[in-house]
């Protein structure tokens, strides 16, 4: 609580706020992937216990789930105009759904584990990554799934498939992925650090860097594709541009980063990771550090937490709209998140100087002749 009356000198007093969340327990398994519909009025979520669920992310109503799959459903991404959902699954298969009715339209075979899955622009067409499986390699595929066709007629081959062949005698898996902007690559995050961009149309390898010490977890573009954030187990995450791949601000942790998300309307990066869940049972939900973390953007700092969970977060994302996040963790959870009036009325550290003032500094600043 602030005092009663102000300090004087240079103190800052700091004012405690609590965000009472929606506590959404529709899962019985570990979270593994949370996304919000483009618009900001749904919130898909997806679990180990195979069933994705939407819900209403105003009020966090469960509006429906999608029932088929037979195993954990790693990732999941729905279309621009949520009318068609993607899932990625451990049974090996991708499926496609209607947004509306949950009925299950196609189902897309895979050789190995699926584990990601992303629409590219437009929602013509889609991406997959997948495991290596037996004396199979990890495979990257594109497919074409014109919405004005009937879903049965959707090949079941793919238009491009990548074959990832092993380095140096060691088989190479990738974690994620995502179109860049007007569909110009495909951008892949693998489990030895590294980021490669790849052409859709030839299947080649058009650039390579080594991001991370560690596995990447995910990567997360912003809303306008200008920027893009990655999550490490290395305790970091770091801003990339998706153009040249350069590295532009890292964000330090003291535990392993799950998932990052960048704000659509404030300058702050929102993190997400905790101690691995294989020791989660011998450490209470304080020494797990469990919580999501707040980073501004532009200076790297820490200015805040939000604790709740039990379990290593594994999965973030914030509403477009700005006013709410979720967070998904081992523990089986959604946390629903609507931002008090302090966070949305925040105001930037560094106050933006009007252009007439600009000119006035530039006209005192002028050496005298």
């Amino acid at each position: 609580q602030p005092p009663t009356r102000p300090w004087t000198g240079n103190h800052t007093i700091v004012k405690q706020v609590t965000m009472k969340p929606y506590l959404l327990q529709g899962h019985e398994r570990p979270i593994t992937s949370i996304q919000y519909n483009y618009d900001g009025d749904l919130l898909f979520t997806a679990s180990k216990d195979h069933i994705p669920s939407v819900w209403r992310s105003e009020d966090g109503d469960r509006l429906g789930t999608f029932t088929g799959h037979k195993g954990t459903v790693w990732d999941l991404d729905c279309d621009r105009f949520t009318r068609r959902l993607l899932t990625a699954s451990a049974d090996a298969t991708v499926r496609l759904w209607k947004c509306e009715s949950g009925e299950c339209t196609k189902i897309f075979p895979h050789i190995g584990p699926v584990r990601g899955v992303a629409w590219a622009e437009g929602c013509q067409m889609f991406a997959t990554i997948s495991d290596p499986f037996m004396e199979h390699n990890a495979k990257i595929r594109v497919y074409e799934v014109p919405e004005s066709e009937d879903p049965s007629s959707y090949d079941d081959e793919p238009k491009l498939e990548i074959d990832l062949s092993k380095i140096a005698g060691k088989r190479v898996n990738p974690t994620n992925i995502q179109w860049t902007s007007l569909n110009e690559a495909l951008l892949i995050a693998f489990d030895n650090g590294k980021i490669r961009l790849y052409d859709p149309e030839t299947g080649e390898v058009t650039d390579e860097i080594q991001a991370h010490d560690k596995k990447i977890n995910r990567l997360r573009f912003n809303r306008d594709k200008t920027l893009f954030i990655t999550s490490s187990a290395d305790f970091t995450s770091k801003l990339f541009d998706p153009v040249d791949l350069k590295h532009l601000k890292t964000y330090k942790t003291d535990r392993p980063v799950n998932d990052a998300v960048i704000s659509n309307t404030k300058e702050h990066i929102l993190l997400g990771g905790g101690q691995e869940a294989m020791s989660v049972t011998t450490t209470s939900g304080k020494v797990g550090k469990f919580e999501t973390r707040f980073f501004n953007m532009v200076y790297e700092d820490e200015f805040g937490c939000v604790k709740g969970h039990f379990g290593p977060i594994n999965a973030l994302d914030i509403n477009p709209t700005g006013r709410s996040y979720a967070s998904g963790a081992e523990d089986g959870y959604v946390r629903l998140h609507l931002f008090d009036k302090d966070y949305l009325e925040l105001k930037d550290p560094v106050p933006e100087v009007d252009d007439e003032e600009e000119e006035g500094i530039a006209e005192d600043m002028e050496p005298e002749r």
